[in-house]
């Protein structure tokens, strides 16, 4: 059956779902049907009190696109009434009173440049021109975002809707769902009663079901059998009385000045009407369980929508404060705590969306975690990627399936909501760690760690070392010294990095590489499964270490993986994230005998690596670990100081050595095995921060930081990933067509002292015109220059092109270089 013949039902009609209806039905969808336990259009949840605010700056490429192709539709719909609004173009300003508020400006300039978004960095005086009523006396200057919005949220809800009904969509009001209707895995509609009475229960069928449902996220989740990890949160909207500047005001959706976030103190606010209207997430966290969210029968008993709690001030009372300073007019009007309310949001751990098909029940899509600054961008998104089969972007940061499952306690959504939604107006380094469910997971070489003065942060729960004071000793040992670096680049940030990689390049280090996920797959049908699905040739002879691409349909890069054949029939895989373990199991064929464990939970990794790595390994193994025995990119199964392991030999640092891997039981002795046999050639554990600086040096991509769907290999300078004699594999017959992007990728170096530049900052050619943007950025130790990936259009990437890469607001001259830097002929990896 095509897809605009399925029967497909949306749950929820905010302004996702609304939206959702609307995108279906315009690409010929003919049986779309929404369901709401509220009312139409202004259904109870948060669309329907959400002030509407759309800022379009974000670190995040994606977001960024999102709020942007949002703005874009909802310029061209009809509000439905000659005097109504339903999007204006007021434009943001985002004020700072400190000289470290301005910086954070200075970084968000640089991406509304990188993403497209126009933008200026503007002085107190152009802020008062643009709105004289702000208080400017200590303000240090402000970006101004012209074309960012103020959406009448109710009012897009209806618009879009109205033109669903139009193209043949139904949508149903006070129609509860209460359960999802499956037969063999797979959805064949929900059942639903009458919200109001909880009466008159009875099934809609449907081919796919997607959920919409906003705050009541967590209670759909429950029925498809796993927790989302997403949080409702209450968040504080304070109304002034009315003002004096506000006279003129026709109505009370008058919107004529600028949007403005105060970064410093959690505040955003804009004219309605007569009055300011004003947000804050200065105030704790307050949580929100489903069941204290209002049934649709209370909601219509008391006159309060469901995602509209009862104002907190005592919570409120520091945005108030620092309101009064801010505008200062607002002293003589007061807060009108009878208009105010605690709204309610949903948070998700990373603050993005949960997009994508369920994991659990097949024919059920989320739209979940959605809120108006991308939800029309996120409707098309959606909507594509249920027609053709492809989102039209990267979903790296979107797609529900970036959450390993393993995670999904309701613990887990609760904590990281919580610390998502206290850090959304934070000012963040890239590298800063997560303070909530620590020690969440640990590999056996934690406490050995610990005890070396580790540096740790969070990633997918893990505990992972950036660096290790016992290190220091090394500073002083080769005589190690490192420039001056700007403050930003000192935030999580040690020198003893620059030992770490030292001692790697000269001597001997181990890494922990077990939060790395691994798999294992086997059966029959697993060498069929795997040539499918990869780019490179997997057919060959046991004890083989591939490196290959896995690509989508239109031949962008799903993800990078080793894969290692065992036997006939048994491979190990070291793979990104949970995602590539969904995408294996959706190209199993109902017909092929293969089973695909996730291994990663009861095994861990050490990487030795450097040039004494051989000496190490050979004290404690009596196998030949000659490069004429083991050579590169081999496995074999070894005993290593009479634990068993699986060692491969490929490095991601550059340097002779090996992956080691064995079962956790045995982790604790295999580490202290290895450092022992190596004190004597100066062996040191290192962290992170060294670990990524060896593998820019050498050239390495990492996926989701550099390498996205919306890339090709050949455009990311991984070709030779790709098998030139093999004649078919997912995505082989895009690769000849058009890409997403032109651009390619290139390493640029720049010096030291400028730092190192952040990721999607813009790049530019002398003449100034932007030419691209960064991706991965740190200081190549070895190399003595900071190297920086960067996207950049085609003309620009040959080596020794001189371009300028926008640091905050410095200008750093950077050179295009030949890839890899450091050993381009690959000689200490196979020696």
């Amino acid at each position: 059956m095509a897809v605009t013949e399925l029967k497909i039902l949306i749950i929820g009609s905010g302004v996702v779902g609304a939206a959702l209806a609307d995108e279906l039905t315009q690409r010929g969808v003919r049986d779309v049907t929404v369901v709401d336990q509220g009312p139409l259009y202004t259904t109870g949840g948060s669309s329907s009190h959400a002030p509407g605010f759309v800022f379009q700056v974000n670190p995040s490429k994606a977001m960024s696109e999102l709020a942007q192709r949002t703005l874009n539709k909802l310029d061209e719909l009809d509000p439905g009434g000659d005097d109504e609004w339903l999007l204006k173009r007021v434009g943001g300003l985002e004020l700072a009173y400190t000289d470290e508020q301005m910086r954070e400006l200075k970084r968000r300039h640089g991406f509304a440049q990188s993403w497209g978004v126009e933008s200026a960095l503007i002085d107190a005086d152009r802020v008062h021109h643009l709105w004289p009523a702000i208080n400017t006396t200590d303000l240090v200057g402000a970006l101004h975002t012209p074309t960012d919005a103020v959406v009448h949220s109710a009012r897009a809800v209806a618009a879009q809707a109205k033109r669903a009904i139009a193209h043949g969509a139904t949508f149903h009001e006070y129609t509860q769902v209460v359960d999802l209707v499956t037969e063999d895995g797979a959805v064949t509609g929900v059942r639903v009663v009458d919200a109001l009475t909880g009466e008159r229960q009875r099934i809609i069928a449907a081919d796919l079901v997607v959920a919409a449902g906003g705050i009541w996220g967590p209670t759909i989740g429950r029925w498809l059998g796993r927790n989302l990890p997403m949080q409702p949160i209450e968040h504080g909207l304070g109304f002034s009385h009315e003002l004096d500047e506000f006279q003129d005001a026709v109505n009370d959706e008058a919107c004529d000045f600028p949007m403005v976030r105060h970064q410093g103190a959690g505040i955003y606010f804009r004219q309605q009407g007569k009055r300011l209207v004003i947000g804050a997430y200065e105030h704790r966290p307050l949580e929100v369980r489903q069941d204290e969210i209002a049934t649709p029968a209370e909601a219509l008993r008391t006159g309060r929508q469901p995602s509209i709690h009862e104002f907190t001030y005592d919570e409120y009372e520091p945005t108030w404060q620092e309101m009064q300073r801010v505008y200062p007019s607002v002293q003589e009007v007061g807060l009108d705590t009878q208009r105010s309310f605690n709204g309610l949001f949903s948070f998700t751990p990373d603050g993005g969306p949960l997009l994508g098909p369920s994991q659990t029940v097949n024919g059920v899509w989320l739209a979940q975690a959605v809120w108006v600054t991308a939800s029309a961008g996120v409707a098309q998104v959606v909507a594509d990627w249920i027609t053709t089969g492809h989102p039209g972007i990267d979903t790296a940061d979107l797609d529900v399936a970036r959450f390993d499952r393993q995670l999904l306690s309701p613990e887990f959504a609760r904590q990281k909501g919580l610390e998502s939604y206290d850090e959304v107006y934070d000012i963040r380094h890239p590298r800063a760690a997560s303070v909530k469910l620590r020690r969440l997971r640990t590999s056996p070489f934690y406490f050995h760690q610990k005890l070396a003065g580790a540096h740790f942060v969070e990633a997918n729960g893990w505990e992972r070392p950036l660096w290790l004071d016992d290190n220091r000793r090394v500073l002083d040992e080769a005589d190690l010294t490192f420039p001056k670096i700007p403050p930003w680049d000192a935030a999580e940030f040690s020198p003893v990095a620059v030992a770490e990689a030292w001692a790697t390049r000269h001597r001997v280090a181990m890494y922990d590489m077990t939060s790395l996920m691994r798999f294992r797959v086997a059966g029959p049908d697993a060498t069929a499964l795997l040539e499918r699905v990869c780019t490179n040739t997997i057919a060959k002879a046991p004890g083989s270490v591939i490196y290959t691409l896995m690509l989508d349909e239109r031949g962008g890069i799903l993800s990078d993986i080793t894969v290692t054949r065992l036997d006939d029939e048994e491979y190990f895989l070291g793979v990104n994230s949970h995602r590539d373990l969904v995408h294996l199991r959706n190209q199993v064929r109902d017909s092929e005998r293969v089973a695909i464990t996730d291994v990663s939970a009861g095994t861990c990794c050490i990487g030795l690596w450097g040039p004494h790595a051989r000496d190490v390994l050979s004290q404690l193994t009596d196998d030949d670990i000659s490069h004429e025995g083991f050579g590169y990119f081999t496995a074999k199964h070894l005993y290593v100081a009479a634990v068993p392991v699986l060692a491969l030999r490929v490095s991601y640092v550059g340097e002779l050595g090996w992956e080691l891997y064995t079962t956790a039981d045995h982790g604790a002795r295999l580490w202290e095995e290895i450092q022992t046999a190596g004190n004597a050639f100066g062996l040191v554990i290192g962290g992170r921060l060294a670990f990524n600086a060896l593998r820019l040096e050498k050239g390495y991509r990492a996926y989701g930081a550099d390498i996205t769907r919306e890339h090709r290999p050949e455009q990311a300078g991984l070709g030779f990933a790709v098998s030139k004699n093999k004649t078919a594999f997912l995505g082989k017959e895009a690769l000849s067509t058009s890409p997403m992007t032109q651009r390619r990728m290139v390493s640029l170096t720049s010096d030291f002292p400028f730092g190192a530049p952040n990721p999607g900052s813009p790049v530019r050619d002398a003449g100034g015109q932007l030419v691209g943007y960064t991706a991965s950025s740190d200081f190549g130790y070895t190399v003595g220059k900071t190297i920086t990936y960067a996207w950049v259009d085609p003309q620009y990437a040959q080596p020794d092109t001189e371009l300028i890469i926008k640091h905050f607001d410095r200008c750093v001259p950077a050179v295009v270089a030949a890839d890899p830097l450091y050993d381009p002929a690959g000689e200490k990896l196979r020696c």
